[in-house]
C-alpha cells in the first residue's frame, strides 16, 4: 500500500464522529417516541414515552432520552423540605434509558457504540482511583439494553461489571450528573465550560406516598481532563 493510501485511510477514521468528544452547540427538544423496543419488557414498561431528543451543532441528533416515570426515592419531611438531591434515591435505581445513533465519547473518554442503554444511578467511590476524575460524585452509569434484564436495584458490583459491557472493558461507562436544583419545566441545555455540556430536566419523584421533583442534569458532551 502506498505512503498516500495509508494517509487518506488515516483521515478517514480520523473523520469518523464521535459524538460528545468535543464542545459545540446542542439543544433539546422534546419528543413523543416509544421506548426502543432493545430494552427488556420490564424495563421498557418503566419508562414514559416523553423523550428527550439532543441534537448536535449540525442539527443532527446526538442521542435520544427516555426517562422513568415516577424515580423511587426515600427522603425525610425535613429534606424534602430543604431540597431533593441525588442521594435520596438508591444507587443503582434505573433513571432511564438512552439511545445512541452514533460512538458517543463518555465522561472518561471512554467510546460507547451506538445502540440503546439503560441509565441507572451511581456513586463514585471516594478513594485515590477516582478523586478528581470529576467534579461530582453522582453519574449513570450505561449498560446494554440486551443485557440489563430485570428494573431492580442490584449489587453495586454487578452493575459495574453489566455497565463494562457497554464498552468491552472493565469500567463502567459513565454519564456525570451535575446538580440542577431549580430545574426548568421543559428540557434545556447549557453549557458548562470547558467543552462541557448537560441537558436539564425535572422528573417526579415518589416518596412513600408523596410526590415530589428532582431536578437533573446530565452531561451530554465532553469529558475530564485527567
Amino acid at each position: 500500500m502506498t505512503r498516500i493510501a495509508i494517509c487518506l485511510i488515516a483521515t478517514a477514521l480520523l473523520a469518523v464522529p464521535v459524538h460528545g468528544a468535543e464542545g459545540g452547540k446542542f439543544e433539546a427538544k422534546p419528543a413523543k417516541v416509544d421506548p426502543p423496543k432493545e430494552l427488556k419488557d420490564a424495563v421498557r414498561d418503566l419508562l414514559s414515552d416523553d423523550a428527550v431528543q439532543i441534537t448536535d451543532e449540525k442539527g443532527g441528533i446526538a442521542m435520544t432520552l427516555w426517562f422513568r416515570k415516577e424515580i423511587p426515592a426515600k427522603a425525610t419531611p425535613e429534606q424534602i423540605k430543604n431540597g431533593l438531591t441525588y442521594r435520596e434515591i438508591q444507587p443503582t435505581t434505573i433513571i432511564g434509558a438512552v439511545q445512541l445513533p452514533s460512538t458517543w465519547g463518555d465522561f472518561r473518554k471512554q467510546e460507547i457504540p451506538a445502540g440503546v442503554y439503560t441509565l441507572r444511578l451511581a456513586i463514585q467511590p471516594q478513594d485515590g482511583d477516582h478523586m478528581g476524575t470529576a467534579p461530582y460524585n453522582e453519574f449513570c452509569l450505561l449498560s446494554p439494553a440486551g443485557m440489563d434484564e430485570k428494573p431492580d436495584p442490584m449489587e453495586v458490583k454487578a452493575l459495574h461489571k453489566l455497565s463494562g459491557n457497554a464498552t468491552g472493558g472493565t469500567h463502567p461507562s459513565v454519564m456525570l450528573l451535575f446538580p440542577n436544583p431549580q430545574p426548568d419545566d421543559a428540557p434545556k441545555t447549557a453549557d458548562k465550560g470547558n467543552g462541557i455540556w448537560v441537558v436539564g430536566i425535572k422528573r417526579p419523584l415518589t416518596i412513600g406516598s408523596d410526590k415530589a421533583a428532582l431536578g437533573f442534569a446530565f452531561v451530554v458532551a465532553g469529558h475530564t481532563s485527567e
